[in-house]
């Protein structure tokens, strides 16, 4: 899947095609199959996808699925494809119902037993705006250029698109997309060439935009994956992983930022893994009135358990006081970094003082894990990747300003399990 989801993963904002393409979808139907050659018609239609030539892939795409309706790959594909032309059309309504067949297309696929993350985001495009509905920059001549580009790289004219692009970014320097869509030609360049030389070049290049558009805006995930996807591509094994990983760290509860790295520790053998520590005490609060609620299995343990009652006498005081200390600007009590930090961070104190003292001779597994987490300093980022909840999340902007690099090495370090 790691082809297609580099031809694939720019799908928004593609509303500038060739009005045939209105005509195209308008016209298609699902209906009764043709005599065709079906391997033939697929490899032509794969590789019109590959080239970007998604207007010209999707009637081939639609015969396909009328003669083999369980093909998974044609499915995807052509969601993929009429995503992509569907912000051709200029009628609503029309736009509306090719929005529509795409989704149907998805869903056969995910029938069929696709779970891709490919497949997840394009579901998730669909349910929201409309892309046509967008504006790239209120700078006119920049947001005309960014549309001029799209056209062009629909029709897979990539070195047209990719001067638009520039010319985009020319008259509105901080338009994000400009230097974005402009690294993603040179990658798709780079990508379907087969002259090694010019690949690592186009690669080369294409880290140069991805770089201006993340120094436009660093917490923003796009260009990270992007570039990522062109360091991988290069053989660049750690540096890709770098990229995908500040990918996350950009916009961590999104999913799109974690397709990389995901897809990444596949093709590397690596796993992914958040400690699993989960506290068997848990304090609610209803009416201002919190409850501790203990598990009787941690009061005599021998493992180091008996300390999660701390976790939860922790909380308790947060509730109802240390929270309005630590946060003097709000009016009403939430869920904090803060809190779930210093319970957590307690617990793992008590639990090495008893190991220290001889106590217990050895942690329950995740208490000793809990330990190392606080040894390494990685509590608080644990507590934002593994443990949000809404409250929570609310502090990770604030910590990622001043952390960005724990935040990084917790990934490296505790996550990334090497194949």
């Amino acid at each position: 899947m790691h082809h297609q989801s580099l031809t694939a993963k720019r799908f928004l904002l593609n509303p500038c095609l060739l009005l045939i393409v209105s005509a195209c979808l308008a016209a298609t139907t699902f209906g009764s199959p043709q005599q065709i050659d079906y391997a033939a018609e697929r490899q032509r239609a794969m590789a019109l996808y590959d080239q970007n030539k998604f207007a010209d892939a999707i009637p081939i795409f639609e015969r396909l699925v009328k003669v083999k309706t369980n093909d998974v790959d044609v499915w995807e594909r052509l969601g993929w494809a009429t995503v992509v032309v569907s912000g051709s059309i200029q009628d609503p309504a029309l736009r509306k119902s090719a929005r529509e067949r795409a989704r149907v297309a998805f869903r056969r696929a995910q029938e069929l037993g696709d779970d891709s993350n490919l497949l997840k985001q394009g579901l998730q495009t669909l349910a929201g705006p409309d892309p046509a509905d967008l504006t790239f920059s209120l700078n006119k001549e920049a947001d005309t250029a960014m549309r001029e580009g799209e056209a062009a790289h629909a029709r897979g004219d990539l070195d047209q698109a990719l001067a638009k692009y520039k010319r985009a970014l020319e008259f509105d320097p901080k338009l994000y997309e400009a230097a974005l869509f402009a690294g993603d030609m040179e990658f798709k360049k780079g990508y379907t060439s087969t002259d090694p030389q010019y690949r690592s070049a186009a690669f080369d290049r294409s880290g140069i935009w991805f770089a201006k558009a993340i120094t436009i805006d660093a917490n923003r995930e796009t260009a990270y994956r992007y570039w990522g996807d062109a360091l991988d591509a290069q053989g660049k094994t750690n540096e890709a992983r770098d990229k995908f990983i500040d990918a996350i760290i950009a916009d961590p509860y999104n999913r799109s930022p974690y397709v990389g790295l995901t897809q990444w520790a596949q093709r590397h053998r690596a796993k992914l893994g958040h400690p699993k520590i989960e506290p068997p005490n848990s304090p609610t609060t209803q009416g201002g009135q919190t409850t501790v609620n203990i598990d009787p299995r941690t009061l005599n343990s021998t493992d180091g358990s008996n300390n999660w009652l701390i976790y939860s006498l922790t909380r308790a005081a947060w509730s109802k006081s240390d929270f309005f200390k630590n946060y003097p600007a709000e009016k009403s009590y939430r869920h904090s970094l803060k809190e779930e930090a210093s319970a957590l961070r307690l617990v793992a104190e008590g639990c090495a003082k008893d190991l220290l003292s001889g106590k217990v001779k050895a942690l329950e597994a995740s208490l000793a894990m809990l330990v190392k987490l606080n040894e390494d300093g990685f509590v608080e980022a644990y507590v934002l990747f593994a443990r949000p909840d809404q409250g929570i999340a609310r502090d990770y902007s604030a910590y990622r300003a001043a952390n960005r690099e724990k935040l990084k090495q917790y990934w490296l370090n505790v996550v990334i399990i090497p194949g």
